[in-house]
């Protein structure tokens, strides 16, 4: 998140003890497991807001010279279709609007980390008091939490073993992962080369909903850390001006990692989907 607007408590509370409560969750325990009520609040938030934003659009498009609005959406559009084109041969109707909500809900929330740092703290101090903002946390960015990132490539995941059931049948997809990459012409060979095939397919199969979400996760945590880290040089008149010029420069080379971060998973998801209706 932006540090311009950083408010005194990175000097009142120190460093760590400021990015120690900046990067605490609210969460409660459910079901045994800890929920992030922030991260799950402002990720549907920013969901409903991309649905009713292209809805809106969509009702009131013309087919006439387009307004200032519309024509970036038919932008944002036509470039997502183009990476689903360019990736992925087949009927398009469910990936490309797949691949357009996961590009615009990604860029939504990690747009989040260009917010005032302290505004989380802030909300909470409005409607519950200074008393309550000490133990209240409530964090902005739903992508530097890894159960957001998880969540996400765990639902890729899914579809792509959905649709490679789909195009090769239950058969197929079995017999894919007992005899590939490793094929071998006699009976016994074909034997030996199952427990590498399942093996290496399994770690295929697992390694790219891993990486799928460690690489957001991982990009967007370090990026709200270096916010925080600046904040501390807004904390002491001396450092003041550095913390400014660190945190508007840092803030324009963020915006960069926050396209390519949601680019990069779009693309990545299509991929992987695309993929898996190839047969080997």
């Amino acid at each position: 998140m932006s540090a311009e607007t950083t408010t005194p408590t990175a000097a009142s509370e120190g460093l760590s003890g400021y990015i120690e409560h900046h990067l605490t969750h609210n969460s409660s325990t459910v079901l045994g497991g800890s929920f992030h009520w922030d991260s799950w609040l402002v990720s549907l938030g920013l969901g409903a807001l991309f649905c009713l934003w292209f809805l809106r659009a969509a009702r009131r498009a013309t087919s006439g010279v387009p307004g200032k609005g519309q024509a970036a959406i038919e932008m944002v559009v036509e470039f997502v279709d183009n990476q689903v084109k360019d990736a992925f041969h087949g009927d398009r109707r469910f990936l490309a609007p797949l691949a357009l909500t996961i590009f615009m809900w990604v860029l939504f929330m990690n747009t989040m980390d260009l917010l005032p740092l302290d505004i989380g703290s802030g909300l909470v101090t409005l409607f519950g008091g200074q008393e309550a903002a000490h133990h209240t946390f409530f964090r902005m960015v739903p992508t530097a939490d890894l159960n957001t990132t998880v969540a996400m490539s765990l639902t890729i995941f899914v579809l792509t073993l959905f649709y490679s059931v789909k195009a090769k049948g239950f058969g197929g997809f079995g017999k894919e992962l007992l005899t590939s990459p490793f094929h071998s012409d006699g009976a016994a060979g074909k034997v030996a080369m199952v427990i590498p095939n399942v093996i290496l397919n399994l770690v295929e199969y697992l390694s790219k909903p891993v990486s799928l979400s460690m690489r957001l996760f991982g990009n967007m945590y370090a990026g709200e850390l270096v916010f925080m880290l600046i904040a501390g040089l807004l904390a002491s008149w001396i450092t003041f001006p550095f913390g400014v010029l660190f945190g508007f420069l840092w803030g324009v080379f963020h915006i960069l990692i926050i396209l390519l971060q949601a680019f990069i998973f779009m693309v990545l998801s299509v991929v992987y989907i695309a993929m898996a209706q190839e047969h080997h």
